[in-house]
C-alpha cells in the first residue's frame, strides 16, 4: 500500500479514534461537571426557599407557586412524617391526594440531617428529574428540575466536537494526499507530545498550518492544562488536608487495608513514643497492651470503636476507631491524661474539704446542743462558748484560705512588685507572733545579708507568705526554740528563708508539703488550728513571681522553707 494512501487511512483512523475518545470523555467529564453544578445550584435553591418561607403554614402554598415561577423549578415542602405541605406543580393542586414522600431517598437523608440527592422519574409527574432536598420548613424543603437544560448543553458541545472532528477528517485527508511527509511529521510530534502528557513531562506541541491536526492540537493543549490546573489543586487540597491532620492535638493514624500505616500525625507519634522519622511497625503490631490490640483488631474487622477509654503506658487516652470503605481504619487517639489527674484532685480536694470542716462543725454542733438543752454554771457556758469560738475562728481561717488560693490559681491575682526592705517587713509580719512566741519561749532572729536586704516583689504577696512560714515554724517549735528569717543574694537570686529548730519533717513527707491539705502529723496541725493550705498558698505566691518554694529538714533538729526571687536587678 503506497504511503499516500496508508497515510490517508491511518489519518482518518487516527482521527476518527481520536474523536470517539474526545466525544465521549468531554461528554462524560462535561456532563459530570454539569449535573454538580446544577445540584448546587438546586441546592442553594433549597436554601433560599427554605429562608422565604413564611411562618404561617397556611402561605406555604401560594409561596412555592411563587417562587416556583420565579426560577422554573419544581418546589415541594414535606413535614417529618412524609406529607406534603407545598406542592408548586399543578399536578399538586390537591395536596391530600399526593402520596407520601417519606419512601423518597432525598427526603430521608435532609430528614437525618444533612442534603438529600436523588435522580429518578417523577411518581408525581412523570419526568425524569434531579431531586436536591435539605433540612427546614416543615422538615424537609426539595427543589427539583428536569436535566434538559444539561442534556442541552452536552449536545451542543458533541455537535461542536463533531463538526470539528469533520472538518479535521476532510482537511486532514486531503492535505496527506497532496503532502504525506509534512503531515506525517506533526502526527509524529503530536504523538510525542500525547506521550509526554501520559509521562508527565513537559509536552511540545508542534504548528503544522493544518487546520484539523491543529484542532486536535489545540485540543490535546487544553486538555493538558486541564489536567494540571486540576491535579495542582488536588497536590493543594492534599496538602492543606495533611497540615490540618498535622496540627491536630489528637493523635491521627491511618492504615490501609493491609493494616500497613500511610500516615501518622505528630501528636500520634508523640502519644506513641515515636520520633518523626521512626518507621511505625503495621497497626496491628502498634501497640503492646492487650485492650488496643483488640480495638485494633475490631476496626480491622470491619467494626467501628467510639469513645474507649484505655491506659497507654502511663497516660490515660480515648480511642475513637472508623473503618474506612475501600479497606482499612482510621484511628483518633485522644490524651485525657491530664483531665483524669485533674479529676482525682478534684475528689481529693472536695474530700479534704469535707474532712476539714467535719472536725469544727461537729464540736460547734455538739457543745451549742449542750448549752441549749441543759444551762451549765457560768464558766462552763463560757469555756463551751470558747471553743465553739474557736471552732468557728478555724473555720474561717479554712474559707479564707481557701478564697485566697483559688483567686491565686485562677489568675484572678496579680503581683504589683515594688521595691521592699525585707527586715522591716519581717519584723512587721513577726509582730503579730510576737505574744504567742514570748509565752512559748521561743525566739526571733534576722540574718539579712547586704546584698539581699531589698527585693521586688508584691508587699502583701510577701507579707502573707513570711505570715504562713512564721506561723507554721512556731507551731512546730517547743519551748526554748529559736525562728530565724534570713535573706541573701545567690546566681543571680535573692533566697529568703524562715529556718525553725522544731521538731522537723520526716524525708519522706518533703516533697509533699507544699500540696494542699498535706500534713506531715495531721493530728497536731488540726490541734494547732492549722488549716493544710498554708504551704500551699505559699508556693503560689512565690511562683506567681517566677520563682520557686523548696524545703529541707531534719528530724529533731528543725526545718527551713527556702523561697527563691529574681534579683531586683533581674527584674523586667
Amino acid at each position: 500500500m503506497k504511503f499516500a494512501r496508508r497515510l490517508v487511512l491511518g489519518t482518518v483512523l487516527v482521527l476518527v479514534v481520536a474523536v470517539a475518545v474526545l466525544v465521549w470523555a468531554s461528554e462524560v467529564s462535561l456532563r459530570k461537571d454539569l449535573e454538580i453544578d446544577f445540584t448546587r445550584e438546586l441546592e442553594r435553591e433549597a436554601m433560599l426557599v427554605r429562608e422565604a418561607l413564611p411562618a404561617d403554614s397556611a402561605a406555604w402554598q401560594p409561596t412555592v407557586r411563587h417562587l416556583s415561577g420565579e426560577s422554573g423549578h419544581r418546589i415541594t415542602l414535606v413535614d417529618r412524617t412524609g406529607r406534603v405541605r407545598g406542592e408548586s406543580d399543578p399536578a399538586g393542586d390537591s395536596l391530600s391526594r399526593i402520596e407520601n414522600h417519606l419512601s423518597r431517598p432525598e427526603v430521608q437523608q435532609a430528614l437525618a440531617g444533612a442534603t438529600g440527592y436523588n435522580r429518578r422519574v417523577s411518581a408525581t409527574i412523570g419526568k425524569a428529574l434531579m431531586y436536591v432536598a435539605v433540612p427546614g420548613g416543615p422538615g424537609v424543603v426539595r427543589v427539583a428540575a428536569t436535566l434538559e437544560q444539561v442534556d442541552t448543553i452536552v449536545h451542543r458541545a458533541q455537535r461542536s466536537v463533531l463538526w470539528a472532528a469533520v472538518l479535521a477528517l476532510i482537511l486532514g485527508t486531503g492535505l496527506a494526499v497532496v503532502a504525506g511527509r509534512s503531515v506525517a511529521r506533526p502526527l509524529t510530534e503530536i504523538t510525542t507530545a500525547a506521550r509526554a502528557i501520559s509521562n508527565g513531562s513537559p509536552p511540545h506541541f508542534p504548528h503544522s498550518g493544518i487546520p484539523d491536526i491543529d484542532s486536535l492540537v489545540r485540543a490535546l493543549r487544553e486538555m493538558h492544562t486541564q489536567l494540571g490546573d486540576r491535579f495542582e489543586e488536588l497536590r493543594r487540597e492534599r496538602a492543606e488536608s495533611a497540615a490540618l491532620v498535622e496540627s491536630m492535638v489528637e493523635g491521627v493514624i491511618a492504615a490501609d487495608g493491609r493494616g500497613r500505616i500511610v500516615n501518622a500525625n505528630g501528636a500520634a507519634r508523640r502519644l506513641l513514643g515515636y520520633e518523626p522519622d521512626d518507621t511505625l511497625p503495621d497497626l496491628p503490631q502498634l501497640f503492646r497492651a492487650k485492650a488496643p490490640r483488640e480495638v485494633v483488631a475490631s476496626v480491622l474487622g470491619g467494626t467501628s470503636v467510639l469513645g474507649r477509654e484505655l491506659e497507654l503506658d502511663d497516660g490515660v487516652v480515648l480511642v475513637s476507631a472508623r473503618p474506612l470503605p475501600a479497606g482499612g481504619a482510621v484511628l483518633v487517639i485522644h490524651d485525657i491524661t491530664e483531665l483524669r489527674r485533674l479529676e482525682t484532685v478534684r475528689r481529693d480536694f472536695v474530700a479534704n474539704v469535707s474532712h476539714e470542716l467535719k472536725t469544727p462543725l461537729t464540736s460547734i454542733s455538739g457543745y451549742a446542743e449542750t448549752l441549749l438543752g441543759e444551762w451549765p454554771d457560768p464558766v462552763t457556758a463560757r469555756r463551751f462558748l470558747g471553743v465553739i469560738q474557736g471552732n468557728a475562728k478555724r473555720m474561717q481561717r479554712l474559707v479564707d484560705d481557701l478564697l485566697d488560693l483559688s483567686r491565686i490559681e485562677s489568675g484572678g491575682w496579680h503581683p504589683e512588685p515594688e521595691r521592699l526592705d525585707l527586715a522591716a517587713l519581717a519584723r512587721e509580719s513577726w509582730a503579730p507572733f510576737a505574744e504567742r512566741a514570748t509565752a512559748r519561749q521561743v525566739g526571733f532572729d534576722l540574718e539579712i545579708a547586704p546584698d539581699g536586704a531589698s527585693l521586688e516583689a508584691d508587699p502583701d504577696a510577701i507579707r502573707q507568705i513570711l505570715t504562713n512560714l512564721m506561723d507554721n515554724a512556731l507551731r512546730y517549735t517547743p519551748m526554748g526554740g529559736l525562728i530565724t528569717v534570713a535573706s541573701r543574694r545567690e546566681d543571680g537570686e535573692v533566697v529568703l528563708s524562715v529556718r525553725d529548730t522544731g521538731s522537723g519533717i520526716p524525708n519522706e513527707h518533703l516533697p509533699r508539703v507544699f500540696e494542699r491539705f498535706y500534713r506531715a502529723d495531721p493530728s497536731r496541725s488540726r490541734e494547732e488550728g492549722g488549716t493544710g493550705l498554708g504551704l500551699a498558698i505559699v508556693k503560689h505566691l512565690v511562683e506567681a513571681h517566677d520563682g520557686r518554694v523548696a524545703a529541707e529538714s531534719e528530724v529533731g533538729r528543725g526545718t527551713t522553707m527556702r523561697c527563691w526571687f529574681p534579683a531586683p536587678d533581674t527584674v523586667s
